[in-house]
């Protein structure tokens, strides 16, 4: 995050943490200083009791045993209040420490929503205010027929991106609510993800930015649908971040499992975001400085897949630079 966002995050939190602090410290305060009461009060009650037995006659032998029982429920009462306190405090402070992280949960969760708002809102007008302008260019001009299909291609292009960002979101929904049912099929694999990058990502194909190295006749039990969704969200994901380098798109055999690798030379992942990065709404940066494309569904939209076939999915670094994402399909 940029030192804005992280400011004014900080002023939203601030305030919330220090009521917390002070509320469980003043408990903490209060507890104390009860139980050293309740000390004291025995021991007053003790010194009456002993003042009482010193000044009543009885007997010299009788009375040392008394005052060893005197002396035997004192130390027990204060073990006991001592014991009793130190086990309420402990389930004390862990209460109070699981509610401030389940505030700086909340915080977390919608400072991530309002990014998710900023980006969808970006997302929807952007290819909208395009392609509105084209429409409104071939409408008003007198354009050679090369120009023409220039701009329908260019307002396919931003219509595509448009119905891309609004079934990934019903997508999204569809899994959270348990409404994508996961068919698993015989499938080849290698044909399978090479006719996807070839309709989704012809021109970058042609022009090497998308290379694509798969092992022939791979066979796997998988749901098509869902693949479909995994292969152009990460490739999709690594042109974003890598600009102007090549994007590989692998698939192997390791001897336990089928391996489809997307790598890029981009930026890469900070080894702190690495397992941030597959939750929902979160991205890297923030919605006002941010000048990659995206909503923060797509990496988690991902795993959800994965793991619902009985994948797994991680991250690691590519070399030179970059990221290497690996999806394993037993």
């Amino acid at each position: 995050m940029t030192a804005r966002k992280e400011s004014r995050w900080t002023l939203d939190a601030v305030p919330k943490r220090i009521l917390i602090y002070i509320l469980s410290g003043y408990v903490l305060l209060q507890f104390v200083w009860w139980a050293y009461m309740l000390v004291e009060l025995n021991g007053e009650i003790y010194g009456l009791r002993l003042e009482m037995l010193t000044t009543s006659g009885i007997p010299a032998p009788e009375e040392l045993i008394l005052k060893g029982e005197l002396d035997g429920r004192l130390s027990k009462r204060i073990w006991m209040v001592l014991g009793e306190g130190a086990v309420f405090m402990v389930i004390l402070v862990l209460g109070f420490r699981a509610v401030q992280r389940s505030v700086v949960r909340e915080l977390q969760l919608a400072a991530q929503q309002r990014n998710f708002l900023l980006s969808v809102t970006h997302e929807l007008k952007s290819p909208l205010a395009a392609i509105r302008l084209q429409l409104q260019t071939l409408a008003g001009r007198e354009l050679p027929e090369e120009k023409r299909q220039q701009i329908y291609s260019r307002a396919l292009s931003d219509t595509d991106r448009l119905q891309g960002l609004v079934e990934n979101l019903l997508l999204v929904n569809r899994v959270e609510a348990g409404r994508f049912p996961v068919h698993l099929e015989e499938t080849d694999l290698s044909a399978l993800v090479q006719q996807i990058c070839e309709s989704h990502f012809h021109s970058q194909m042609t022009q090497s930015v998308v290379r694509v190295s798969l092992m022939p006749d791979l066979m796997v039990r998988c749901d098509r649908s869902a693949m479909r969704s995994i292969v152009v969200n990460l490739v999709e994901n690594a042109l974003k971040y890598a600009v102007g380098s090549p994007v590989e798109v692998r698939l192997s055999w390791d001897g336990h499992g089928l391996v489809l690798t997307v790598a890029d030379e981009g930026p890469g992942i900070p080894m702190a975001e690495r397992e941030r990065i597959f939750h929902r709404f979160f991205r890297l940066g923030n919605e006002d400085t941010r000048s990659t494309k995206g909503t923060g569904i797509g990496l988690y939209l991902v795993r959800q897949l994965v793991e619902m076939q009985g994948g797994a999915v991680t991250v690691t670094d590519n070399r030179p630079q970059g990221a290497r994402f690996e999806v394993r399909i037993p």
